[in-house]
């Protein structure tokens, strides 16, 4: 049976026990940064080189050949087959009393649920496995769901309590939608400590690219009867071989098809297709911005310049069924993802790229830091973090009322012709103090317009869910795009959210 040859670079120590301590492996990472990096390879048969996505989902790791499923602690270690998008391999390492050996996988532990594919595997060495994943009992304590899993590049995700996938996050980011070749940075290599009873999850993972390499840890904590969030707390240490344009750090990647705002133009029965309908940027002030998401047909970048925010991440408001109406897809239960930055971050910005869709099959939407001084050859950079997985909605018990739903259509009053260049915009804030305001209290509109002109003006409460509805009527100016902001204040404060919005003229 044929083979795709790849060369493979040794970047670890052969299997045998070795010591292993996060010091140790940031410096073997920062080593390797001195040398030319080295292209991934190894031997994986064709068979596997021509899945599709279906076809690859039929490779399933056996549940009864997950390691540590007899320890008790709740966790249980499983591989990824390589195949499909998936054909370059990486190593598992366990770390048990400081000391790492290779874990060792092997066709016995899969179900290939396809002869063809089966026999081509078994007639080559094993090529190895693409990424790992841990299971734990999230949902229920007889059962195992899905925790973590690392697989592709540097991509991973996790969920919260009742959630189901959605949204990604990455390790980093290189030069993503700059006027260079953009990197994809893949984690190498995995050491995953064995757990103890009721104790947390630690990975550590080695990251490699032609510009930079790293050691990153992750802390992870399931999401419990107590908190429905599962959290990471990441340590990401980069040693740059080059000069770096452009690095994201803390990158989300999620899907936004359409919701209220720009549903017409997809025709489909769902109200709404998303896994992320926001970003949100928690300032250094303790001011929040939401970022309301866009699928245009042409890019969108918007950067949120900040000194040491601290949050930011990608959320889905909209917990309920109805309004997606998809029985298969549940978006009502994708999770959102918070990145809380540990220590201070200094001056950047949060970038978010919009990139056209239609498929919901695309992830369009990436959000990430990025510093305000680019990385340089030889330099080194430590940023740590914590990642929040889980529903995330507001808080009940706020102050601050919150965006509930972004709406836009035509401009000006309807029933008769109005002004081709007029668009309208529709906020509704739900929640805090606001909720309790009775009509007539005294407050005011905080709405500006560039690339446009803001004509009108109105907010109202809406008697059938008590949002308060805040309209506004933009005259747009050509083909520039539109960047809009709005917020409320009244009785000598703030009471809403900073409401943020990109539209964009079709191509």
């Amino acid at each position: 049976m044929s083979s795709t040859a790849l060369t493979f670079p040794v970047m670890a120590q052969e299997p045998g026990a070795s010591a292993f301590d996060f010091d140790s492996f940031s410096a073997r990472m920062q080593d390797l940064a001195t040398t030319a990096f080295e292209p991934l390879s190894a031997l994986v048969p064709e068979p596997l080189h021509n899945l599709d996505y279906d076809a690859y989902r039929r490779i399933q790791y056996r549940p009864d050949s997950s390691k540590w499923a007899d320890d008790g602690h709740g966790y249980r270690l499983q591989a990824f087959h390589l195949g499909w998008l998936y054909t370059e391999p990486v190593k598992v390492f366990e770390i048990d009393a400081g000391v790492a050996r290779l874990v060792a996988f092997g066709t016995s532990d899969f179900q290939y649920h396809d002869s063809v594919v089966e026999e081509g595997v078994l007639a080559d060495a094993f090529p190895g496995v693409a990424g790992l994943r841990v299971n734990y009992p999230l949902n229920n304590p007889q059962g195992y769901d899905e925790l973590v899993s690392f697989l592709g590049a540097s991509y991973f995700r996790s969920l919260g309590r009742d959630n189901i996938y959605g949204l990604s996050a990455r390790g980093l980011v290189v030069n993503s939608w700059v006027n260079l070749p953009e990197e994809f940075p893949r984690f190498s290599e995995f050491y995953v400590e064995r757990p103890q009873q009721g104790g947390a999850l630690t990975i550590y993972a080695a990251l490699d690219s032609q510009s930079v390499t790293g050691a990153y840890r992750f802390v992870i904590t399931p999401a419990s009867d107590a908190d429905q969030e599962t959290t990471m707390d990441v340590t990401a240490r980069l040693y740059f071989r080059s000069d770096v344009a452009e690095i994201g750090i803390a990158p989300l990647t999620s899907m936004f098809l359409y919701a209220e705002a720009n549903r017409g133009d997809f025709d489909d029965y769902r109200p709404q297709v998303h896994d992320s309908n926001g970003l949100l940027l928690e300032r250094e002030s303790g001011e929040v911005m939401w970022r309301a998401l866009n699928n245009s047909t042409t890019l969108g970048n918007s950067y949120l310049w900040e000194n040491n925010p601290r949050a930011f991440g990608l959320y889905q408001r909209g917990r309920d069924f109805e309004s997606y109406q998809d029985a298969g897809a549940h978006y009502e239960r994708r999770p959102s993802l918070r990145v809380e930055p540990v220590g201070a971050w200094g001056q950047g910005m949060v970038r978010l790229i919009e990139i056209p869709a239609r498929l919901e099959a695309d992830d369009n939407i990436v959000a990430f830091w990025v510093p305000a001084e680019p990385a340089q050859a030889g330099q080194s950079r430590e940023f740590a973090y914590r990642l929040r997985w889980g529903n995330l909605d507001p808080d009940p018990k706020a102050s601050t009322a919150f965006v509930a739903e972004t709406r836009s259509g035509v401009g000006g009053v309807s029933g008769v012709e109005n002004a081709e260049n007029l668009r309208k915009f529709v906020v509704d804030f739900s929640g805090g103090e606001l909720q309790d305001f009775a009509d007539g209290t005294p407050i005011d509109i905080l709405a500006s317009v560039s690339g446009g002109v803001l004509r009108n003006s109105v907010l109202s409460r809406v008697p059938a869910n008590g949002a308060w509805r805040l309209v506004l009527d933009v005259e747009t100016e050509g083909g520039a795009l539109l960047e809009l902001k709005a917020y409320l204040v009244g009785l000598g404060r703030k009471l809403t959210e900073t409401w943020l919005y990109q539209w964009r003229p079709a191509a």
